[in-house]
Formats: structure tokens, sequence, C-alpha cells
């Protein structure tokens, strides 16, 4: 109770500070927006959203959500960095991009960034719907083929129902963060998005 409180009066005196100043309602919102989905490691955002043809907003989504934007990150399931890879993931696809796994770190952000990426393309690529890919980043791909093939959870490649919380929690929160997302990137003149 205290903690809503506290960012009740926050909230009002940051916006009597832009009344006050001129900054303006929505300024002051997209500067609150905009701190709290930051647009971080653009260049390698940039790099593998093209070379693997993945939307800079479902990058940035992912990585908002999975680590928000810590490149230290790691889950209690041992997936590491920005965009929680697992290791054996990344070796898969550090093997499948001719890269040595050992001679890079799965915690250095533009290797993660890479990896996750290229992950994501595959999965895209496999599913062709971004929700579905996401279900499969977050529970693997075998266990989304499975959900698929079976009536109770999906229908005509489509998930209809996702029977872990926790990737249903995961597919919302990555969709409506890339909403934002859409709208950052639109307001910085780059409109390009893609299914």
């Amino acid at each position: 109770m205290k903690q809503a409180i506290k960012r009740s009066v926050a909230a009002i005196v940051l916006v009597a500070l832009a009344i006050a100043s001129g900054f303006g309602i929505q300024q002051l919102y997209y500067a609150i927006q905009n701190k709290n989905y930051p647009l971080a490691y653009s260049e390698y955002v940039d790099k593998y959203s093209e070379r693997y043809g993945v939307p800079k907003d479902v990058i940035y989504a992912v990585i908002k959500v999975e680590s928000n934007f810590r490149y230290d990150a790691e889950s209690y399931k041992k997936a590491r960095g920005l965009m929680q890879i697992m290791p054996g993931t990344y070796e898969w696809i550090c093997g499948r991009e001719g890269i040595d796994p050992e001679a890079h770190s799965i915690d250095d952000p533009e290797i993660n960034i890479m990896v996750g990426t290229c992950y994501l393309s595959y999965l895209y690529d496999e599913f062709e719907i971004w929700e579905t890919a996401y279900a499969a980043y977050n529970a693997g791909h075998g266990i989304v083929r499975k959900w698929l093939s079976d009536e109770q959870y999906g229908k005509d490649g489509h998930l209809t129902n996702i029977p872990y919380p926790e990737t249903a929690s995961f597919v919302k929160k990555v969709s409506d963060a890339r909403q934002v997302y859409i709208k950052i990137l639109q307001r910085n003149g780059e409109t390009e998005t893609a299914n």
C-alpha cells in the first residue's frame, strides 16, 4: 500500500513539474516510456535484425522481457545474458553459424544478441507466427510442436491455449512490449516492422 501511495505521489509531482516547466504531458509520457523501454545495444540490434530478418521491435521486446537490458542476467534455469540464452542453445546456434563457442562468451552483449536473434529467426521460419515463436523461445520448439499437434492447445498451426502459465505470461509480455517498441521506433523515424 505504501509503495502505491509513493508511486502516486511521485507521478503527481512529475506531472506538476512537467506542466510548470512547459514540458507537456505527452512529452513527459514519451520520456518515461523511453526510459522504461530503452533502445540500448542498438548497434547490435540493427546489425542482427538485418542479418536474420527479425524486426527490431521483436528483438527489443525479447530483451526487455528476458533481462530488462541486464547483460549479466542469469535465470534459475541457467539461461544467461540479455536474451536469456540456454547454454545448449548457445552451442547449437554457434555451430550453425560456424562460430567456436569457446572463443566467445554467452554473456557478451553482441554474441548474446546474435544468438538470440538467430534463434528467433529459426523459430519464426518454423512456426510463421511471432506469438508461437515466442512460446517456443520460452518453452522449447519441441514442446510447442507437441502443443500444436494436440487440438486441446492448437488448431491450424495456431496456439489456442498455452498450458504452461510461465510461457503464456512470457508470450503476453513480449507481445505487449513489442507494441510499445513499434511506437517508439516509429517516433524515432524507424517505421520498419514486419509480420
